[in-house]
């Protein structure tokens, strides 16, 4: 019978192996957790659990003062400390995050970023001025 090898690397090879798409993925669990299947099935549950928790947390702060964002990630790499699929999912969002800030860094994107701040800061400033000069400083609700 003969075996295969899929290493397209020669036998003896020096060069480490190119890392692969999905290095470091997989279970962070300790070691004497991971042999017991009973255990890393609990272990499991009970990461999912707390990471479900802390993201609900974050889904409640969203439109309530906190920071709903970071806790909401927070939640996610609880979770992809155990599962593949948020280990995935924040690679992602940390690639998609790197090439947001590399865009905004361009000159150009950053000068259009700070004109159309700034009239949006003009138009504001020129409805807040109107609204001064024909109601002065009647609140909007007790208009007649």
């Amino acid at each position: 019978m003969a075996v295969r090898n899929d290493n397209p690397e020669p036998e003896g090879s020096d060069q480490a192996p190119a890392e692969t798409p999905d290095a470091g993925l997989g279970s962070k669990a300790p070691h004497f957790i991971r042999r017991s299947r009973p255990l890393h099935l609990s272990w499991q549950v009970a990461i999912f659990l707390v990471g479900l928790a802390v993201v609900a947390l974050g889904v409640v702060m969203l439109p309530l003062p906190g920071p709903g964002w970071v806790v909401i990630f927070l939640g996610m790499g609880i979770w992809a400390t155990e599962f593949v699929w948020a280990q995935l999912v924040l690679r992602w969002t940390k690639r998609k995050v790197t090439e947001a800030a590399q865009r905004a860094l361009d000159p150009k994107v950053r000068r259009r970023n700070i004109i159309i701040t700034g009239i949006g800061v003009v138009i504001i400033a020129g409805l807040g001025g109107w609204y001064l000069w024909k109601y002065g400083l009647t609140m909007p609700w007790k208009l007649r």
